[in-house]
């Protein structure tokens, strides 16, 4: 049982500490919108959505107000399009993703992801036409987010979907060349996508879910910071693994505060209560940083020997500590370490401590990927779709969540600064070696096999 004391306790501790719900997410299965015509299926994707939605905002405020803890993003996230785009066209696809930013600027909301496709074992119609319809879909829309699945443990990795996404990834980045590539960021490569996911744009609702749910994404990278700053003050020989415990600790606490809040919200809603996710998600703010963590623990420059090490540890305890918090742990839960939102990881990649195979290393033990890394324009499809696929690997072989989030940035060469703006942040152009060099091994095509610690069963 949650106690409200605790939680209070807590949050005065917590205070002016960065510690925030990043994201209450309301999940909607759409399935039952399918209809025959374009405008029957946009009209009842409006009619569901704004019924659903509409309060969802204004519960957030007025419980995140009660509690003294703001709730920072407000998003849906729906079951994947392609299912209800099976039998349309590629006008169709761009029809529906306006309707869906009108329903979601209608609500109030930041976002709406769950423009998805889920192909690592092969590519519907239905699919394909998601992926094509893409580049408009992202460069036409302002609040529509999208991902597609490319990869799984018990699938392997389908190495056509991956090469085409190499393509769509330039597709999307010409189109919202005036911005950056900044579509491009809308969009998320996964390997392993969970179906309860809060946090954009990788969001979505799996087909195990009910038929509404609300999930929470409870970050406090620089609550986590700032426990360990006292605790190295007020200490001495100190090790790592009282580190790992006082992060643990301090992650529980943050949880409780989520759930508490997540549960309310939903009660009000009369939706069900979904997961919470306990996943340390940076800001651009300063020392609202996993860069700045991983200072504190010791590494003075990220991406020295040990920062790997260190994000592993880091992304354990707060694994730990979020379990131990609540029986509804889900999403992801763990460091995310997005270049762009990480003013101490960019500036950690200006100064070339930290490049893009050590950034690599560092998500096999975290919790997404290669995550708002903004690449060369003038990176090949086939040098793109090899770094996803690397990605990938990662995630199929560790069973764990991957996934890539790569920029490239039109016109732009290493070193380049590219600023995306608001919490996406801005971030040097990082350098991409050996571009051009896995041609063929791309165009082999085909699907890697799952690996034998797939058969579980």
């Amino acid at each position: 049982m949650l106690l409200t004391d605790e939680i209070l306790s807590t949050i005065e501790m917590l205070h002016a500490e960065h510690l925030d719900v990043r994201a209450v997410t309301l999940a909607l299965n759409l399935d039952d919108c399918a209809a025959p015509t374009v405008d029957h299926l946009c009209r009842k994707l409006h009619s569901k959505i704004t019924s659903r939605a509409s309060r969802l905002v204004e519960v957030c405020d007025r419980v995140g107000t009660k509690y003294g803890i703001p709730v920072i993003n407000k998003r849906l996230a729906i079951s994947p399009i392609s299912t209800v785009l099976a039998g349309h066209g590629h006008a169709a696809a761009v029809q529906v993703a306006r309707t869906l930013d009108a329903a979601a600027t209608e609500c109030k909301v930041d976002f709406v992801g769950g423009f998805s496709a889920l192909v690592h074992k092969g590519i519907t119609p239905a699919d394909a036409l998601v992926m094509s319809a893409l580049p408009d879909v992202l460069s036409k829309t302002e609040k529509v987010c999208a991902s597609v699945n490319v990869a799984s443990r018990k699938a392997g990795i389908n190495m056509d979907a991956v090469h085409r996404m190499g393509h769509v990834l330039l597709d999307v980045a010409e189109a919202t060349a005036d911005r950056g590539g900044f579509g491009c960021a809308k969009l998320v490569i996964f390997a392993n996508v969970p179906e309860d996911n809060p946090f954009m744009a990788g969001a979505y609702m799996g087909a195990g879910e009910p038929e509404a749910t609300v999930n929470i994404g409870v970050s406090g990278p620089g609550v986590v910071g700032s426990a360990l700053k006292r605790r190295l003050a007020i200490g001495s020989d100190l090790t790592l693994g009282d580190l790992a415990e006082e992060i643990k600790i301090t992650c529980f606490r943050v949880t409780r505060v989520g759930e508490l809040i997540g549960r309310e919200v939903a009660k009000e809603l009369k939706v069900a209560f979904g997961i919470v996710d306990l996943s340390l998600a940076p800001t651009p703010t300063v020392g609202d940083s996993i860069g700045e963590i991983l200072k504190t623990l010791g590494i003075e420059r990220v991406g020295a020997p040990g920062s790997t090490a260190a994000i592993a540890m880091l992304n354990d305890a707060v694994k730990k500590g979020g379990l131990f918090a609540s029986s509804s742990v889900g999403g992801l839960s763990g460091a995310f370490i997005p270049v762009s939102e990480d003013a101490s990881l960019a500036e950690a990649v200006e100064s070339g401590h930290l490049v893009l195979e050590k950034l690599e290393a560092m998500t096999s033990v975290c919790s997404v990927g290669l995550d708002m890394v903004a690449i060369p324009g003038n990176t090949p499809p086939e040098t793109i779709a090899a770094l996803i696929a690397d990605e990938m690997a990662i995630g199929v072989v560790n069973d764990k969540t991957t996934a890539c989030r790569l920029i490239p940035v039109p016109g732009a060469k290493p070193g380049d600064r590219v600023d995306f703006g608001g919490l996406f942040g801005s971030c040097p152009v990082i350098e991409v070696r050996n571009s051009g060099a896995s041609e063929r091994f791309v165009h082999h095509g085909g699907r890697i096999p799952a690996p034998l610690q797939s058969l579980g069963n």
